[in-house]
């Protein structure tokens, strides 16, 4: 069994971790630093260890550091254990690094045995509030790059079209003829990279041109 560096100031985190650690485990080595420097002194001493950090309340000074450790002590595996960790953080951490685990402090008594036992093992973790919030900003920056392939008079001709909205009806509401209607439209469909308007519909939805509750009114 692998030895375990516990790097957190908080007691009563220290406190509840230690029963875990122990009631998974049995008896293991187990380490508590305080410190920096005294992390790096144990893992210079053994470098094959499994480290809890709570990296918000330790004396980092950015998440390149963590890079860094990574690459210095290339056999330790990591579970971070925090109570908030900024989106910008978690991408530059999880893309730059393979031995990285996140789990944090609110997760259920399940999920964090779960992230114990593959994490030691040498198996990424990561909690499902994390994996959430990583997807939802890859939703939103697909959103965004959709939405810039259009102009805005495109946005809102392409809204109507999904709403059902026909060509003359279009040219009504925005007081121009059907044929400037049809450039735009065909201009759409070249941009997007479509061939009908159900096709049109469904690329709308996702880039949330259109909101799929107002789709279905």
């Amino acid at each position: 069994m692998r030895n375990i560096v516990l790097a957190d100031n908080q007691n009563i985190t220290n406190a509840g971790l230690k029963f875990i650690i122990f009631e998974q485990f049995g008896s293991i080595e187990l380490k508590e630093v305080t410190s920096k420097g005294n992390l790096i002194s144990i893992l210079t001493e053994i470098p094959d260890s499994f480290v809890i950090l709570d990296y918000t309340i330790f004396d980092f000074e950015s998440v390149n550091e963590l890079v860094i450790l990574q690459n210095r002590f290339y056999q330790v595996d990591w579970l971070l254990f925090s109570d908030e960790l900024s989106n910008a953080f978690l991408q530059i951490l999880l893309y730059n690094t393979h031995s990285f685990s996140v789990l944090m402090k609110d997760s259920h008594y399940e999920e964090i045995v779960t992230a114990l036992r593959e994490s030691m093992q040498g198996n990424r973790f990561i909690s499902n509030y994390v994996s959430n919030l990583l997807l939802d900003t890859i939703r939103k920056s697909i959103s965004i790059n959709s939405k810039q392939l259009l102009t805005l008079t495109e946005q809102e001709i392409l809204k109507e079209m999904a709403l059902g909205k026909t060509t003359k009806e279009i040219a009504a509401l925005r007081f121009v003829s059907t044929h400037t209607v049809m450039t735009h439209r065909k201009n759409i469909f070249h941009k997007i990279e479509v061939n009908n308007v159900h096709e049109a519909t469904k690329y709308a939805i996702r880039a949330g041109i259109v909101d799929i509750a107002e789709y279905y009114i």
